[in-house]
């Protein structure tokens, strides 16, 4: 019988430090050639759309992950697993948890390898349950001294900044700007819904890492295309999502395009992430398909 997993299970299950050396071991195995991710497919169906993701690790299972547009808050996700051999359902998790801890669990990946090795100030620029998840995955593998958390609403932030005191045990603040927020930072994570940029580039200190989750579209866009045109270094989970998108991101027709390099591919030292102390990195994330089922499949003990 296949295992069924509800959010309570996978927040009792999951870890961050593994999530993050699952998700490093998914991109290099789609940088390989061993993780078969194709781009997303929406499927618009009139007053909203079904989007699926998928994914192939050779040898051991298939699966995807199912979600909807229908309506203003985010729904319940579905995500399966098949063995790869037989067929067979393995595991089947439905909720809203799995696929925010598999963001954050990226996002932590590339914060590893881009990040300086002694970043310990970090920016959220959004108190959203994506900001959490990322602050969750930084957070273990980064030493973290300072926190400072920035949303439109007063309340959002200084509860966000509580539950980071709470439950991390590390000292964090809300700001009352984006700006103050990002003074400083070493680490930047903007994770939002904002259609306009939240961050300029002249904000930013030397060798400071940044995150984008939000919009990132031609008219819709969270960082400012003069930031993707000053990093040292843009790197994405999957450059054919990054390019895929309609209308056109705000990477196209500018020098990243050319130059935009896979987590994967820095993670299996086929291509260059950060190479000084100085360098600006910038994660692009798009959230590389199928790596829902790989972490449902891991916490499923399915190899």
């Amino acid at each position: 019988m296949a295992q069924l997993m509800t959010d309570s299970t996978v927040l009792a299950t999951v870890r961050a430090r593994d999530a993050v050396t699952w998700m490093k071991d998914a991109a290099v195995a789609a940088h390989r050639g061993d993780l078969h991710a194709p781009a997303r497919v929406r499927a618009d169906l009139g007053g909203g759309a079904l989007v699926v993701t998928a994914g192939h690790l050779d040898g051991s299972w298939y699966g995807y992950r199912a979600y909807d547009t229908f309506g203003l808050v985010t729904g319940e996700q579905v995500v399966v697993v098949h063995d790869a051999e037989t067929g067979r359902v393995h595991a089947v998790a439905i909720g809203a948890e799995l696929g925010p801890r598999r963001t954050g669990a990226l996002g932590g990946a590339a914060a590893d390898v881009l990040a300086n090795p002694d970043a310990s100030r970090l920016a959220l620029i959004g108190a959203g349950t994506q900001a959490w998840t990322q602050l969750w995955a930084i957070a273990a593998v980064r030493d973290l001294a300072e926190v400072r958390v920035f949303a439109r609403d007063q309340g959002h932030r200084a509860a966000f900044a509580r539950r980071v005191r709470e439950e991390h045990g590390v000292a964090c603040v809300p700001a009352t700007s984006a700006r103050d927020a990002v003074d400083g930072a070493d680490v930047v994570v903007c994770a939002t819904t904002s259609p306009t940029p939240v961050i300029a580039a002249e904000w930013l200190v030397p060798g400071a890492y940044v995150a984008t989750l939000g919009p990132k579209q031609m008219g819709r866009h969270e960082i400012e295309t003069g930031l993707l045109e000053s990093a040292d270094v843009v790197v994405t989970d999957s450059r054919a999502q990054a390019v895929g998108y309609d209308p056109p991101s705000t990477i196209v027709g500018t020098r990243v395009e050319d130059h935009l390099v896979e987590l994967g591919a820095v993670l299996d030292g086929a291509a260059t992430g950060r190479s000084s102390r100085d360098e600006v990195c910038l994660f692009y994330s798009v959230g590389l398909a199928g790596t829902e089922p790989y972490l449902l499949a891991k916490l499923a003990g399915l190899d």
